[in-house]
């Protein structure tokens, strides 16, 4: 099942690939690595439980002995080189211990091929040397010549060197040739070695369709694919390359293989790109993976790379960081001058709203001094109308009176003269004077009497008696509401004393229920009732 999973992500990954490109590939990757803890600790379980069966094994079962510590040195074979080497001496004793030449020599291939893993190619040279691949099993003798081959490939990539290195391939070839001989029929081994050799005779190029067969048409498991996927990365160009090593990558994470240098081969891909944040990520993992492992080649072949893109990542943030310099520095700026205009906007609004309400308020007081004109002028046009009636009235009177007195004098009738003078009675007219004032008032001002009395206590309200229109203390405050405020005048117009005037106004403002200056205001804010022009002064209609 857990093969099959691993195939079925593969699969997945690969077609996935195809849809959405190496972003997604890419995503996954990260996110397979943020959680490699599991898979190792997966790993880290059947080691502990492989270890924990040695020491329930009986001491002289040796054989059993012998099949555990083979399974763990495959644990450990791309896990980690240290104990895998502990595993291989441990086998090489129990080897000798059973007097069990083909396992000793099985020991010492497992002993070379974690050698040549770590970078050492003379000691894994001395290993093979000392086996005897006669007395070795089929499937020893595979991994014997399998290991040949790859020591002289390693020897020719080292040296890498036109007349060396040639000779080392052919020897590797001629190695590989027999391993395949030893393999079962389209098996994964036999598919594997057939793509590293040459289609045809005298041909460089390795016969990689052997590779994209396994990938797409085997069953493997997550080791098998990252390294089938890695090998044929090494025959793809661009974003097919990076496809394959992603998915390498991957499956080693998975399969916690630590010794692997597909993670190293996508940060260098990616190093290339100019993705140099990607690049350091993954090119320090694979060197995280080399110490973890204790490969000394890889580490040394790592840290040159690890180093320049160090470097290269070090100017990056030098770069983002200047970057980011200017930008806060614009951003200030910006920030300083739109402070600076929203400062001055904002003092030039709150002057102006000041100014907006300084204006409403000349307005409401212009409006108000308008209402005022309005009823002044009100008044004055109707109390100039009633005073015109009125003089023309008394001149109309005083003209009949002269006549009179004149034809009376002419007569010598003096006594009729002091007659008629004694038929004018002033007392009468100046009641009548009151009286038509009075009933002029009222007529611009029909509440007056109402509103007056609503200002006192009800013990202290003036009221006029039925034969009054306004009483003398009414009068006082009806002047007032007119805009006759000097007391000397009010006095002169009433024929009361100014003391009079001041003690009356005095009394009633002490009984108001509001402040002297509130019941003053309340009587100046009595509001004229335009319905004057609807009768005359003396209440006939015109």
């Amino acid at each position: 099942m857990k093969t099959f999973y691993t195939l079925l992500l593969t699969f997945w990954a690969v077609v996935t690939y195809g849809r959405d490109g190496n972003a997604h590939l890419m995503e996954q990757l990260k996110n397979t690595l943020a959680n490699k803890g599991y898979f190792d600790h997966q790993k880290e379980k059947r080691i502990l439980l492989l270890q924990q069966r040695v020491r329930e094994c009986q001491p002289q079962n040796l054989q059993k002995q012998y099949g555990l510590y083979s399974q763990l040195f495959e644990e450990y074979r791309s896990y980690q080189y240290d104990s895998a080497y502990v595993y291989t001496q441990k086998l090489i004793k129990l080897s000798l211990a059973m007097k069990d030449v083909p396992k000793l020599y099985d020991s010492k291939i497992k002993l070379g091929i974690i050698l040549i893993s770590s970078g050492m190619f003379k000691e894994t040279l001395d290993c093979l040397n000392e086996v005897d691949p006669k007395a070795l099993s089929r499937n020893s003798k595979l991994c014997y010549y399998r290991l040949k081959c790859s020591y002289y490939v390693y020897l020719a990539n080292y040296n890498n060197d036109k007349y060396y290195s040639k000779g080392y391939r052919e020897i590797a070839q001629k190695y590989l040739d027999t391993a395949i001989l030893l393999t079962e029929r389209d098996s994964f081994e036999q598919l594997m070695y057939k793509a590293e050799l040459p289609d045809k005779p005298g041909q460089q190029t390795p016969n990689y369709k052997y590779y994209e067969l396994l990938l797409y048409h085997h069953k493997l498991t997550a080791h098998q694919t990252a390294m089938i996927a890695s090998a044929l990365g090494d025959y793809n160009q661009g974003e097919k390359r990076m496809e394959l090593l992603l998915i390498a990558a991957i499956n080693d994470i998975r399969s916690s293989t630590k010794e692997t240098n597909a993670i190293f081969k996508v940060g260098c891909e990616l190093y290339k790109s100019k993705k140099v944040k990607d690049a350091y990520l993954f090119i320090q993992e694979a060197l995280n993976n080399a110490e973890f492992y204790g490969s000394r080649l890889h580490k040394i072949e790592i840290s040159s790379v690890l180093a320049d893109i160090a470097a290269n990542k070090i100017l990056l943030a030098e770069n983002e960081k200047n970057k980011f310099l200017v930008y806060l520095l614009s951003s200030l700026t910006a920030i300083v001058i739109i402070s600076s205009i929203s400062f001055i906007v904002f003092v030039q609004l709150k002057r102006l709203r000041v100014k907006e309400v300084i204006i409403a308020d000349k307005n409401k007081q212009l409006e108000k001094n308008n209402l005022r004109l309005a009823e002044d002028a009100r008044i004055k046009e109707v109390y100039i109308g009633y005073f015109f009636n009125v003089y023309a009235e008394y001149i109309i009177k005083l003209e009949k009176l002269k006549r009179n007195v004149e034809r009376k004098i002419k007569s010598e009738k003096y006594g009729d003269v002091l007659k008629l003078l004694g038929n004018v009675d002033i007392k009468k007219e100046r009641d009548d004077l009151f009286r038509t004032f009075d009933r002029v008032f009222l007529l611009m001002f029909p509440d007056f009497v109402t509103l007056f009395n609503a200002l006192l206590r009800p013990e202290d309200q003036i009221w006029p008696k039925k034969d009054e229109v306004l009483n003398p203390h009414l009068r006082i405050f009806a002047l007032l509401r007119l805009g006759i405020s000097d007391n000397a005048t009010i006095a002169k117009i009433l024929e009361y004393t100014v003391n009079t005037i001041y003690t009356y106004k005095i009394r009633i403002k002490s009984k108001a229920i509001v402040g002297p200056d509130e019941f003053i205001n309340r009587i100046m804010g009595i509001q004229v009732v335009d319905n004057t022009s609807a009768a005359s002064p003396d209440g006939q209609a015109h």
